[in-house]
């Protein structure tokens, strides 16, 4: 959630920070703002989009060469231009922002209220800018770290000051912040997509770190003022990704990439004639993973979802316990983390606050933590013992997709890799290999029948409820569905084991709640045909997606949705596809802002 960017260099700084904010637009953000250093302070914000700004700086004329910028996503106070980031002290010196919360932000507030400064807003960051103010003596970079050790929370940071131009400070506590290294300028953000069209050079800020930036140089440092080297990375995504290249949405453009990213995410990854599957991030731990006894998933919304279809995969293939958990909520327990357990920690962006905050808590427990997510140089990508990318490329729309098929992908092959070491012969191996091989062309020919689906949502748009029932592996394809819906077109939906629809839903059941039913041809089907009957026989209206050749279910449906035969254990590769289809073409056509659904983020880095 929010967007950072931080400049300082030749350039003129406001087209540079415009420029990042509008490229950090599907992070989520309600109001937006910039500081720009040319002699003073000069500051614009504004409720609203980042276009409201635009219109703002145009007409204040700012110049500048070093500035910082901001899209907010209201935590403390209201989302108004006066809550508004940048954030300044009392004597107008000193400008700041800030991704996170702080914690403590109530009692140092009443401190330096005691001590003569004056609060404005409502916000919790405003502290910080008085907290540095306190403390400066002439040493720009002391009094930030004098003041971030006094502060209790999360924190992505960019700093100014009027009597240092020319210098911008990051600082990172639990909240991302990578430094981009140009020729003559340097970049501080909270997401490289900021300033990717610039510089693919990069170094990443760890928890406690900041970094002191002028145009020709960045120092490292620690709050305790230990001086630190750090190693360039390069950025290997393609500005291409970050583009819409001709598509309405990104969530559309997404969607319909499922079958390049799918296949990237398994590529040279498969051992086709041994019939498994070979992860180099995971080498060096394979013991571990074959002699495991337990594993335990951790994830929140799309991710927790994809978890529980790894739930499934691990114990069907490997013979494994498996568990998932709400990492939002695995923190707060006492888990039960028995010798022989391992932990996969399920993310997108790799920044998710409450997977990070459980992935220590496993640690802590002694527990070997690996990591699946999709951003390379991510917290998680680093705080854990090894793991798998999902090759996905960047995912800019809010409501994820393909980094759900890519992550149910990862899971599948971790799941056959593991199973081959136990209990899967080779012959059973090379069928499966064989299969997933086939599923991103098979993804292509459900796309290719999106015009139906666009049909469809047209019929239902005006419901204001739903449920979704799937049964074993599609189970948790039902909850995606729901929560696909609810996220982008603000229709209230359920997702439900389609057996339990029965102990409460079926109450809901009139012609005013459809209900989608998943309902492939596997071991459960039977199952699921007398459940769309118990539907049908209460008036309620029934869309099914099922396989194709199966005339009969046609019979039992108000709409049908077909997707090509696999095999059960890859059917959630398939079924979510026109779930996803259905959910964007209803939130297009009731006028909802697909990439950017109101009060969501991105990537959740409070809790």
């Amino acid at each position: 959630m929010c967007g950072i960017i931080g400049y300082t260099g030749h350039r003129t700084v406001v087209p540079i920070l415009i420029g990042a904010l509008k490229r950090m637009e599907y992070r989520g953000y309600d109001s937006a703002g910039v500081a720009v250093l040319n002699g003073a302070l000069r500051i614009e914000k504004d409720a609203g989009k980042v276009q409201n700004l635009e219109q703002k700086i145009r007409d204040a004329q700012l110049s500048g060469q070093t500035g910082i910028g901001h899209t907010r996503w209201a935590t403390h106070g209201a989302p108004t231009q006066l809550n508004a980031h940048p954030h300044t002290d009392d004597e107008f010196q000193i400008a700041l922002v800030h991704n996170g919360i702080i914690e403590n932000y109530s009692a140092l507030r009443q401190e330096l209220t005691k001590s003569g400064h004056e609060f404005k807003t409502e916000t919790d960051t405003e502290v910080v800018a008085a907290l540095i103010q306190e403390f400066y003596q002439g040493d720009f970079a002391h009094a930030v770290q004098k003041a971030l050790k006094l502060v209790k929370g999360t924190y992505g940071l960019a700093i100014l000051s009027v009597n240092h131009p020319g210098m911008v400070i990051a600082a990172r506590m639990g909240s991302p912040m990578v430094i981009g290294h140009g020729d003559g300028e340097n970049f501080v953000a909270s997401d490289p997509t900021a300033f990717l069209h610039f510089t693919r050079d990069v170094t990443y800020l760890e928890d406690g770190e900041i970094a002191v930036v002028t145009s020709d140089k960045v120092e490292y440092r620690t709050l305790a003022d230990e001086h630190i080297d750090k190693k360039l990375e390069q950025l290997t995504f393609d500005i291409a990704a970050i583009e819409k290249g001709g598509f309405s949405h990104f969530m559309l453009k997404e969607i319909c990439e499922q079958p390049q990213t799918v296949a990237d995410s398994m590529r040279g990854r498969l051992l086709i004639d041994e019939g498994t599957v070979k992860f180099g991030g995971m080498a060096a731990v394979m013991e571990t993973l074959n002699q495991a006894k337990r594993v335990l998933f951790l994830g929140c919304g799309t991710s927790w979802h994809a978890g529980l279809v790894g739930e499934y995969l691990m114990e069907e293939l490997a013979g494994v316990p498996a568990e998932v958990e709400y990492a939002s909520e695995f923190r707060y327990r006492s888990p039960a983390l028995e010798p022989g357990t391992i932990v996969f920690a399920i993310s997108q962006s790799g920044e998710t606050a409450d997977t990070l905050a459980a992935i220590r808590e496993a640690k802590r427990h002694g527990a070997p933590v690996f990591g699946i997510c999709n951003v390379v140089g991510s917290s998680i990508a680093r705080e854990t013992n090894a793991g798998v990318f999902l090759h996905a490329g960047p995912e800019i729309g809010v409501a994820s997709t393909k980094a759900f098929t890519s992550q149910i992908t990862v899971l599948f092959m971790l799941a056959l890799q593991m199973g081959r070491a136990r209990r899967v012969g080779a012959s059973r191996g090379r069928e499966l290999v064989q299969e997933l091989r086939e599923i991103p062309n098979k993804i292509s020919r459900i796309l290719a029948t999106r015009e139906k689906i666009e049909t469809i949502a047209h019929h239902y748009k005006q419901c204001r409820n739903f449920l979704y029932l799937g049964r074993g592996v599609n189970f948790p394809v039902a909850l995606e569905g729901a929560l696909k819906l609810k996220e982008i077109s603000y229709i209230h939906a359920e997702g439900y084991p389609a057996a339990e629809m029965k102990h409460g839903p079926i109450a809901l059941i009139d012609r005013d709640m459809p209900v989608v039913f998943i309902a492939s041809k596997d071991g459960v089907y039977e199952k699921v045909l007398s459940n769309i009957e118990e539907v049908r026989a209460r008036g309620g209206r029934v869309l099914v997606i099922a396989t194709e050749g199966d005339q009969e279910i046609a019979n039992h449906a108000d709409e049908v949705v077909y997707i090509p035969s696999t095999d059960p254990l890859l059917t959630p590769l398939l079924t979510v596809i026109p779930l996803q289809l259905l959910s964007y073409y209803m939130a297009v056509q009731r006028g909802c802002d697909v990439d950017q659904p109101r009060n969501l983020a991105k990537s959740v880095t409070v809790e």
